[in-house]
C-alpha cells in the first residue's frame, strides 16, 4: 500500500514513516518547503513539499495514496496567535479529510492527544472521559476531533488515536528534566505523587500501525500509552538511577510557583516571548495523567512492551551518545 504521512520530519512522524516502510509499504511525506528531509530521502521515503493549510498541496500529496497518517500539528509556542492553531490543527485536518475523499483513500488515521482530557480527577481515564483542554493547543485538538466525528457520522473511514506523553531516542522534550536531575538541580513542585502515563515512540508506532491495519479501528478512538504509569517521584528516581546520581530531595509548594508562572505569562506572551516559566509547566507537577488503554489492547491487539524504566534508560543512553548530558 502507499501511505502519506503528514509531519514525517517530526519526532513521531519520522519514526512512523520508517516503520511503515519496514512493513513493505511505499511512504510519501508531506513536509513544509525548506524542511530538512535528507534522512527521510536516504531511507527511501518520497518527499512532497507543501503546506497543510493549502488544500491544493494536500490534495497533491494524497493523490494515489491508500491511507493518510495525519501526524502534523501546530504545537505550543509563544510566537503564534491563537488563530494559527485553529488554522493548522482544525483547518489542516479538514484539508486532509477532503484530500482523502478526493483520492479515494481507504482510511485516515488522525493523531489527537491525551491532553484533551486535561487533569484527570478520577484516574485512569478511558476514551470516553470528559474533555477539559487547558490551552489553545489542546482546544484546537478537541475541535479537530469534533470535525472528525462529524465526518465519521457521514461514513468516512477514520481512526483516531490519543497518545500519552511521547518520549524516546531522538526526542528532547524530557531533556531538561534529565539534565536537572543529572546536575542535582531538580526541585519537585508539590508532592510528586501525580502519575504521568508515558508512551515510548516504538510502542506508539506499533499502535498507530494497528490503527491503519485492523478493520476494527475504523470509526474508533484509541488512547495509546505505555505498559505502566509511574508517579513523578518514581520517574525521577528511575532517571537518577540510570544516570547514577542521587535522587532529587528538594521540594517546594505549588502555589508560589504557579503565581510566578502566571506573572511570566502576563509579561511575556503579549510580546510573543516564550515565558521561562508558565502555568502549563506547573501543571506537569499537579495534573494526574493516567490512562486506561484496554480498548486498544482488546480491539487492536495493542501490546506496549517498553516499560518506563527501560524507556528512560534508553532515552538517557541516547542523550549521552549525542553529548547532551
Amino acid at each position: 500500500m502507499k501511505m502519506l504521512v503528514t509531519g514525517a520530519n517530526g519526532f513521531t512522524g519520522s519514526h512512523l514513516a520508517r516503520r511503515l516502510l519496514s512493513e513493505g509499504h511505499q511512504v510519501r511525506a508531506l513536509v513544509r518547503p525548506g524542511a530538512r528531509t535528507g534522512e527521510l530521502q536516504a531511507a527511501g521515503i518520497e518527499i512532497c513539499n507543501g503546506q497543510l493549510t493549502h488544500p491544493a498541496d494536500v490534495r497533491n500529496a494524497a493523490a494515489g495514496c491508500d491511507q493518510i497518517y495525519h501526524i502534523a500539528a501546530a504545537f505550543r509556542t509563544a510566537g503564534h496567535p491563537d488563530r494559527y492553531y485553529h488554522d493548522v490543527n482544525v483547518g489542516g485536518t479538514m484539508n486532509v479529510l477532503d484530500a482523502a475523499q478526493a483520492a479515494g483513500c481507504e482510511r485516515v488515521i488522525h493523531c489527537s492527544t491525551g491532553g484533551v482530557h486535561g487533569h484527570i480527577e478520577q484516574p485512569p481515564a478511558n476514551e470516553d472521559y470528559r474533555f477539559k483542554p487547558g490551552d489553545i493547543y489542546q482546544e484546537s485538538k478537541v475541535a479537530a476531533e469534533a470535525l472528525v466525528r462529524e465526518r465519521v457520522a457521514k461514513g468516512e473511514r477514520i481512526a483516531v488515536f490519543r497518545p500519552a506523553a511521547i518520549y524516546g531516542e531522538g526526542d528532547t522534550r524530557f531533556l531538561k528534566l534529565f539534565r536537572s536531575i543529572a546536575r542535582g538541580r531538580f526541585v519537585m513542585v508539590g508532592s510528586g505523587q501525580t502519575r504521568l502515563h508515558m508512551v515510548h515512540v516504538d510502542d506508539l508506532c506499533q499502535g498507530i500501525a494497528l490503527c491503519g491495519s485492523r478493520p476494527e479501528a475504523v470509526g474508533q478512538v484509541f488512547i495509546l500509552g505505555g505498559p505502566d504509569a509511574p508517579t513523578l517521584n518514581e520517574i525521577c528516581a528511575m532517571i537518577a538511577a540510570t544516570l547514577q546520581v542521587s535522587p532529587p530531595r528538594w521540594r517546594v509548594p505549588v502555589w508560589p510557583v504557579y503565581a510566578a508562572g502566571a506573572l511570566c505569562e502576563l509579561l511575556c506572551v503579549p510580546l510573543r516571548i516564550d515565558p521561562p516559566l508558565h502555568r502549563r509547566r506547573v501543571s506537569f507537577f499537579t495534573h494526574h495523567r493516567e490512562f486506561d488503554i484496554s480498548r486498544a489492547r482488546q480491539l487492536l491487539g495493542y501490546a506496549p512492551q517498553v516499560s518506563a524504566a527501560e524507556g528512560i534508560a534508553r532515552t538517557a543512553a541516547w542523550y549521552r551518545a549525542q553529548g547532551m548530558l
